[in-house]
């Protein structure tokens, strides 16, 4: 190993330490016990010998999961608050799918609102509760608890993130707080029109209470972050945590829990700590460049055929909202890559399987561990496991393709960039086809352009030391179709 990357190890052990000790210094005196309420896993955040507290039950957004709510669940409990966060039907690791019409409120929603009651049911019969209750959402879970809020008497304030619901009214719920990112601008608007709902000359930022004092608004900007970067803000953290002081008579105070450096500190330090341990890896041979029309055909082939092809299919075939069409997109657009590749007399040469093995640990076991508990979960629950492996037989097909149309890493950044631009506007293609039913594919393509950005550079590292196609794509598929069959909410039309 070269000096260079002894000294990127020696960093990125030192980043990777500081961040994960952040992150456990962020939980303080917070006890965190799990447990299950019916089906649905619950995890309950306390202090030690707290007295009797309200109770703040807090639901995560779509494809989201109860990692995602740490802070504000550390924030509270720290604060002296019991907080009881879930995952929702098809969500985290909530073994059941949602089911009914997402659209229609007597549908799926509906199903949310009855699940929410029930967490609601058991939060108040936990020790320590003082039997008054709050609820906190954030994205797709606002318009859940603002509904559950106007139908349940005992809900007292709601603080609702990101929020993106309908159902408010002038008089419900009585008491709420609306925290927006800065870069959020559709939904700050919505913000407001809702504050003004009750105060016509409300302002951004402000508060608006009605003439009778039954009906409190009060918005919030988090500076410098969108619809995820919210979640982390101290802002948001420390409006909610005030809110409800304000809103219960308390005065309790305590840390914000500090997370988001903590996080990218942990995963930029993974990130880099995989270029010094590619160097561990046999050294192999550069695989033959293609010429720059090749690449173009191979790359243009499957990105036109792929979208066209499949819109004539009924592709829903596993129980997960499209998820089952990307599998077939991916495998289809793998496929039709390497007949084109092989047609131009390219072969994917020798499997490097130590390469491929410790890439694909390396991803799921050790990233993805640290995604499981701190950022959303990544354990395949219910029939996620069986997802998965329906996923990597159109991952990996895809990922060995476009590994050999990378030249296992030896193209350069220009090609890589183009690829998957390609790549991504194939599925875009795919969502203009049939926007009804695939518009969920939108929702998803962050993931799928992080996974690009970190395990396309990891990947590339492992394969311009192997020069193993194979590897490189057994790796990342197997990476690859985890992280969209543990993403995508498990769902069963009714």
């Amino acid at each position: 190993m070269s000096a260079a990357r002894v000294i990127v190890l020696i960093l990125a052990l030192i980043v990777t330490g500081t961040g994960l000790s952040q992150l456990h210094g962020a939980q303080g005196a917070v006890e965190i016990t799990s447990d299950r309420v019916g089906s649905t896993p619950v995890s309950v955040y306390r202090q030690a010998g707290m007295g009797p507290a309200p109770v703040v039950v807090i639901a995560h957004g779509f494809a989201g999961s109860r990692p995602l709510m740490k802070p504000y669940a550390l924030t509270l409990a720290q604060a002296g608050y019991v907080a009881v966060s879930f995952d929702f039907l098809g969500h985290g690791r909530h073994p059941d799918p949602m089911t009914g019409d997402v659209e229609a409120i007597e549908g799926a929603p509906q199903l949310l609102m009855d699940q929410t009651a029930e967490v609601i049911n058991y939060a108040l019969g936990l020790d320590g509760v003082d039997g008054r209750v709050a609820l906190l959402g954030h994205s797709m879970a606002t318009d859940i608890i603002v509904r559950q809020a106007a139908r349940d008497p005992r809900v007292g304030p709601v603080v609702a993130i990101s929020m993106v619901s309908q159902a408010v009214s002038e008089a419900t719920p009585r008491q709420l707080l609306m925290i927006t990112g800065e870069w959020e601008g559709i939904l700050r608007t919505e913000a407001v029109r809702v504050v003004r709902l009750v105060d016509p000359r409300a302002e951004e930022g402000g508060t608006a209470t009605s003439a009778s004092g039954e009906v409190v608004r009060r918005t919030v900007v988090a500076p410098m972050v969108e619809h995820v970067g919210v979640l982390y803000s101290k802002t948001g953290l420390r409006a909610a945590r005030d809110w409800l002081n304000d809103r219960f008579g308390r005065g309790s105070v305590g840390p914000v829990a500090e997370m988001g450096l903590g996080i990218v500190l942990t995963l930029a330090g993974l990130v880099a700590l995989a270029w010094p341990l590619s160097a561990l890896l046999s050294k192999g041979a550069r695989p033959v460049a293609l010429t720059r029309t090749e690449f173009w055909v191979a790359a243009l082939i499957p990105a036109i055929t792929t979208p066209l092809l499949l819109s004539t299919f009924d592709t829903r075939v596993l129980p997960v909202l499209v998820a089952d069409y990307l599998a077939l997109h991916l495998a289809l657009y793998g496929g039709l890559l390497l007949l084109t590749l092989r047609g131009f007399g390219y072969r994917m040469g020798r499997l490097n399987g130590p390469a491929a093995l410790g890439f694909a640990v390396f991803g799921i076991l050790i990233f993805g561990g640290v995604l499981d508990r701190y950022v959303v979960s990544f354990v395949p629950a219910g029939p996620r496991p069986l997802i998965v492996l329906a996923v990597a037989l159109g991952a990996i097909p895809y990922m060995i393709g476009e590994a050999r149309l990378l030249e296992a890493g030896h193209a350069g950044w220009a090609r890589a960039l183009t690829a998957r631009t390609i790549f991504l506007a194939s599925l875009a293609a795919a969502v203009a086809l049939d926007f009804e039913r695939l518009y969920f594919l939108l929702i998803i393509l962050p993931v799928i352009v992080l996974f690009f950005l970190i395990f396309g550079l990891i990947g590339g590292w492992v394969g311009r030391r192997t020069g193993s196609s194979i590897a490189v794509g057994l790796g990342a598929g197997a990476v690859l179709a985890w992280a969209l069959a543990v993403t995508f909410p498990l769902f069963v039309a009714g």
